[in-house]
């Protein structure tokens, strides 16, 4: 039997919150379309109090920020970037381009083309995330994007050296200063000094999950990266502190941040309560992931472990954590989630900042059809067809014409006939 012990706010009211996030988006990307770089600075100035003289950052600026970091810091950006790089390289690798006759004298095939433009956005108003400047601009230069931009809003008043090193570092074509909704719309929409791309990627806020999803057909993007959302699968070969930190280490990033406790283990579920204010009282988010853990921390009691997959699938969190006396086995039957990160001795923050998997992963349910970033969604995969001899194109002719007429398709069929009408005179 399933009890859940804790439960999150209710569905209406995360609702209510989507539809004054989703108003406010379409209003800022409207001004941005009709107003262009004077809204984006508007904006700009409202919400990060940011309004220089260019938005985007000369060489000598890059330059600084570089400088301004310790030799150490450097070397583990360097560190963190090889170890990412290396696994894009690996899974560019599984993507071949292919051509096959398929009868004779048919041949088809595809060909994987990188997007020709991408814009980056990486988040940094309230923590200064430059691991996600690895995972997008790295992922896609490894991909063979020709132009990469990136965008990231000041820190505390000023362009975060972290993260524009790690832009720079990652290999970033162009780099700018702001942030939210009006960072990513002008990069998508472009303005009188930037032009607009093909494709926008990042993790942020609601208001910038939500600025994709407005924003999307217009542009491409990799996918919804809401708020951050973490699950922790767990029995008792695990202590309560070990999964208070594991989920309050996600629960930091923001106030409407889920996490999930899932577990076998009634010891567990009983003293996770007291573990949590524990791990608090040592953590300087406590601010934050507190109010996260309080509105939509869960703990679910199951008898099972086929009882927490059947959970671990419904809710089909971005992260997955699994403790248990036997990880794959969920490995092996888990279908819904974003990265799924196995055993005690890994964790979420590995895979978010260093260990070479992609951080940006899918949110809100988003894991039932997508993964998350990785170098094949800057590739678009295109099909070609050719036909080498007449013979081919009259048996093909012949049925496709038969085929439009079913359709009542008399332009198609004609397509077809007028090929088989020559073609069939020199056979």
């Amino acid at each position: 039997m399933i009890r859940y012990l804790k439960q999150g706010k209710p569905a209406q009211q995360k609702a209510e919150f989507n539809a004054q996030v989703r108003d406010t988006v379409e209003q800022i990307i409207h001004a941005i379309e009709q107003r262009g770089e004077a809204a984006v600075r508007e904006y700009s100035e409202k919400f990060d109090h940011w309004n220089p003289a260019s938005l985007r950052l000369s060489t000598e600026e890059i330059q600084g920020c570089i400088d301004s970091l310790s030799p150490q810091a450097i070397e583990d950006i360097k560190f963190a970037q090889a170890q990412i790089r290396r696994f894009a390289q690996i899974q560019l690798l599984s993507m071949r381009d292919v051509e096959v006759e398929t009868l004779p004298g048919v041949v088809l095939g595809h060909k994987n083309i990188p997007v020709n433009s991408v814009g980056c956005y990486i988040p940094g108003g309230k923590y200064p995330l430059l691991a996600s400047a690895h995972m997008s601009v790295l992922t896609a230069k490894v991909a063979g994007v020709k132009r990469v931009i990136a965008c990231a809003p000041p820190f505390d008043g000023k362009p975060s050296p972290e993260i524009i090193a790690a832009m720079a570092l990652a290999g970033a074509d162009e780099i700018y200063v702001m942030g939210g909704v009006q960072g990513v719309a002008a990069m998508a929409l472009g303005t009188e000094h930037i032009a607009p791309v093909d494709m926008i990627v990042g993790p942020g806020n609601a208001y910038v999950a939500e600025a994709k999803r407005q924003l999307y057909g217009r542009v491409g993007i990799d996918l919804f990266a809401g708020p951050t959302e973490t699950m922790v699968i767990c029995d008792d070969t695990v202590d309560a502190e070990l999964v208070a930190v594991d989920l309050l280490g996600q629960a930091e990033h923001g106030p409407t941040s889920p996490a999930f406790c899932v577990t076998t283990s009634t010891r567990i579920a009983e003293e996770l309560p007291a573990a949590i204010q524990n791990v608090l009282a040592r953590l300087d988010t406590a601010p934050i992931a507190s109010v996260a853990w309080r509105d939509y921390g869960e703990i679910i009691l199951c008898d099972t472990d086929e009882e927490m997959l059947a959970e671990s699938e419904r809710i089909c969190s971005e992260h997955v954590q699994v403790m248990t006396r036997d990880p794959d086995w969920f490995l092996a039957r888990m279908t819904n989630y974003g990265g799924l990160f196995l055993g005690h001795r890994t964790n979420v923050s590995y895979g978010d900042k260093v260990i070479g998997t992609n951080h940006t992963l899918p949110t809100m349910g988003a894991g039932r059809y997508t993964g998350g970033l990785w170098v094949g969604k800057f590739i678009k995969t295109h099909t070609y067809q050719r036909v080498l001899t007449d013979e081919a194109s009259v048996a093909i002719g012949e049925v496709c014409s038969r085929l439009c007429a079913l359709e009542h398709f008399s332009g198609h069929k004609e397509q077809a006939d007028i090929r088989v009408r020559r073609l069939k005179q020199a056979l």
